[in-house]
């Protein structure tokens, strides 16, 4: 592929802040050291070593471990900021000494959500580096409220995301329009119906579908503040039996009958009638729309002009 394409976690964890982030980030995720230290290929003994030690270095505790799941205690929320406003003097400095350096090419950064990443950025951003060779892409693959923050600050020169009507009112976005979002309903629902593999449109109240038991992305993602919004309009407090940070795994928890949730019709599930229905959602309660920000105070370069315009051309390539 034409263009350089670089990950700026990948390329930031030889440095000792990020190696800790890492690991932060790893124990609460899991709320468990053996696990977290197998998902990072390195030893629980190492892992549980390395945290005792800048707890004893801090002279506190970073992490509360005495309740699941694990949580940032005050004064870990300020060391894990601490961690991350290293990592973005470090990548700033980097952007600095490259423009001096090779004047020839530019560096793009893009703030971007994992999951929404690998569906969209093979889309346009193959055709781009066509375009325009010399152009470096770096990725800060992160929630969109940490993202968000970043274009604010000018961290990152992109924010890709969903649902342009609730970004800043200092950024400017331009979005795909409206796209709905499906139903998975396993076996294991009230609602289930044997045999089909889609189920007809409008053909269950949505009360009655918010009633059910779920399994939904945790709290910080577009689809959770969208699905939290539904539930409070009906007056439903969800009944949320399971969450992750990952749509791909609350889609793969819901076909094994963990529990409902709700998907983008842009991620693409293979029908099975023997163990789920698909049911699309009214588009007017519940949509998403694709978007790239920048912030309405900085004027696009050339090269950044065409990476929008190469956003909004390859739209229709998308398949549903």
């Amino acid at each position: 592929m034409a263009g350089l394409l670089r990950r700026t976690g990948d390329e930031m964890s030889k440095y000792h802040n990020q190696h800790t982030l890492y690991y932060i980030d790893a124990l609460l995720k899991f709320s468990n050291y053996s696990k977290a230290a197998e998902s990072l290929y390195i030893s629980q003994p190492y892992l549980t070593q390395v945290i005792k030690r800048i707890e004893s270095e801090l002279n506190c505790q970073i992490i509360n471990r005495s309740e699941l799941p694990y949580r940032l205690t005050e004064q870990g929320k300020i060391y894990y900021d601490y961690l991350g406003s290293l990592d973005t003097v470090h990548a700033n400095m980097r952007r600095q000494i490259a423009a001096i350096t090779d004047k020839d090419k530019q560096t793009i950064k893009i703030g971007i959500l994992t999951s929404i990443g690998t569906y969209l950025i093979p889309l346009f951003l193959p055709k781009f580096l066509e375009r325009y060779p010399d152009c470096q892409i770096e990725l800060v693959e992160d929630i969109p409220e940490n993202n968000e923050k970043r274009l604010l600050k000018g961290e990152v020169d992109f924010w890709i995301g969903q649902n342009a009507s609730s970004i800043a009112p200092n950024l400017l976005a331009v979005s795909w329009g409206k796209h709905g979002y499906f139903a998975v309903i396993p076996k294991s629902c009230d609602l289930y119906q044997a045999g089909m593999a889609t189920i007809a449109p409008g053909s269950i109240e949505m009360d009655d579908l918010l009633r059910q038991k779920f399994v939904l992305t945790a709290k910080g993602s577009a689809i959770r503040a969208q699905v939290d919004h539904l539930f409070s309009i009906y007056k439903i407090k969800p009944d949320i039996v399971l969450e992750s940070r990952e749509i791909a795994t609350v889609k793969h928890l819901a076909m094994a009958g963990c529990g409902i949730t709700f998907v983008p019709e842009s991620l693409t599930i293979a029908p099975c009638p023997e163990q789920y229905n698909i049911y699309p959602l009214p588009i007017d309660q519940l949509n998403l729309d694709y978007f790239i920000a920048h912030h309405s105070s900085r004027a696009l370069s050339v090269m950044e002009q065409g990476l929008v315009d190469s956003f909004l051309r390859n739209k229709d390539t998308a398949t549903y």
